[in-house]
């Protein structure tokens, strides 16, 4: 007969309130592993502007019992348009549960999403989990445990906190990136601008239509993210103007807070003819919009070092093509909590956890530099960046889907993948079941 080994539930650090940090603590929560969120800010603000977030994610988000918030405050989105500058289109292709999937693909504000976790993050946490106004200034490990030196705003003073792990979910400006990397190369900028925001206007289409269009120099991306009344919605926009090869730094640092000018957008607004909607006129109607590069990082090669390792934008920031920043970020939250609440030890988990999840981020990383799945509208402006009279002269119909299709099975978000997925002990409400629970206690 073997003896009953009782597992103690590491205590994890979590440094940053993001979408990743966020739902690492509710997944952490629902396995009975006990964690803190440290957020530099002063609170969790519902910052940014349109995102996708794909069925491979959202079904994580399921099992935490989030669509109906979600669903209060995004779009489920039905069908994807390629298109030229001209707006031909090149490929059209249903999303989400008109796909197939189990589950759907939301259009959705990046901050709405961040409030929705937030949001329960605090009702199945409590508030006091949450630690706002905590900018990290170091980490030290020592050999059961690692400490985290927070600066506090609200006050000026210090507070050291010590947990079994730290997880780094800072973003594409990570600390804890910065401190395990000191000498890590700068960003890596593409050349290319983007200009983003939102108006309220009438729906186009459907009201639950994406359109992609332009080309390898300019790109245009529409879809509604919030629903609204009288037939208007919130309705995303972005446009890109590629500046150069990339070879120059950086204009501007990445963030959201940037604001842009109609001075420098409306040129390249210009470019572009859309059937579907009247775009001077929806770019001129945001009361405000953002501009900064598109930039990644190169992949590294550990994430993890002892009880440290990086998650979502502060592990593998990536072009914001083929709608895969958040999705990857909640992810990355799902295998790093499954493997913490089943490994025998906090340091083989994270291990693991990177084993895991770094190669396949690094292909999606190197794979958007060539453009994603948006390489098929590239293609064709190479091909025909006059337009077209049959897309097939072009681009034959198998070329598209090679593209198109392709990323979504390196992704993770192809049908298959995503349908095959098994139930594992979580309920609707994100609670650990009994037999989930069990699966702690280990005979040896």
């Amino acid at each position: 007969m073997g003896r009953t080994i009782h597992r103690v539930s590491p205590h994890v650090i979590i440094v940053g309130g993001g979408i990743g940090g966020l739902t690492l603590a509710l997944m952490l929560h629902g396995r009975g592993i006990r964690c803190q969120i440290y957020e530099a800010s002063p609170r969790i603000r519902e910052l940014g502007v349109g995102i996708n977030v794909l069925p491979h994610a959202i079904a994580e988000l399921a099992e935490l019992g989030l669509l109906a918030q979600l669903d209060k405050v995004a779009i489920r989105t039905r069908e994807l348009i390629y298109a030229n500058r001209f707006g031909q289109e090149i490929w059209r292709e249903p999303r989400g549960l008109e796909a197939g999937y189990q589950v759907p693909q939301f259009s959705i504000h990046r901050g709405h999403l961040q409030g929705v976790l937030r949001d329960a993050a605090i009702d199945r946490l409590g508030r006091k989990a949450i630690h706002t106004g905590h900018v990290l200034a170091s980490f030290a490990q020592e050999e059961g445990a690692v400490k985290a030196r927070f600066k506090r705003l609200s006050k000026g003073a210090r507070a050291t906190v010590s947990g079994d792990v730290l997880v780094g979910c800072d973003g594409i400006h990570s600390t804890v990136r910065r401190q395990l990397y000191p000498d890590e190369a700068g960003l890596k900028w593409n050349g290319v601008l983007m200009w983003r925001g939102a108006t309220v206007a009438r729906r186009f289409l459907d009201g639950r239509t994406m359109i992609v269009g332009g080309g390898f120099n300019n790109k245009l991306v529409l879809y509604p993210i919030a629903p609204g009344k009288g037939g208007k919605q919130l309705i995303n926009w972005v446009v890109t103007h590629r500046m150069g090869d990339g070879s120059s730094p950086p204009p501007r640092r990445e963030d959201w807070n940037r604001r842009g000018t109609l001075g420098e957008l409306m040129p390249h607004v210009q470019r572009f003819s859309t059937p579907h909607v009247n775009l001077p006129k929806l770019v001129k109607g945001a009361p405000v919009f953002y501009e900064y590069p598109m930039a990644d990082r190169d992949p590294l090669p550990r994430w993890t070092h002892g009880r440290v390792t990086l998650l979502g934008d502060a592990a593998h920031p990536m072009y914001p093509v083929g709608s895969n920043g958040a999705s990857q970020a909640i992810l990355d939250a799902r295998c790093l909590a499954d493997l913490l609440v089943s490994s025998e030890h906090a340091r083989a988990a994270l291990a693991a956890y990177e084993a895991d999840r770094l190669p396949k981020t690094a292909e999606i990383v190197r794979n958007n530099r060539k453009g994603g799945p948006e390489g098929v509208i590239d293609e064709v402006e190479r091909r025909a960046p006059d337009g077209f009279d049959d897309i097939d002269d072009v681009l034959s119909y198998g070329e598209r889907e090679a593209i198109v299709k392709g990323y979504a099975q390196l992704a993770g978000f192809a049908k298959e993948q995503v349908n095959r997925r098994r139930p594992t002990g979580m309920t609707a409400t994100g609670r650990t079941t009994a037999p989930a629970r069990a699966s702690r206690r280990r005979r040896s």
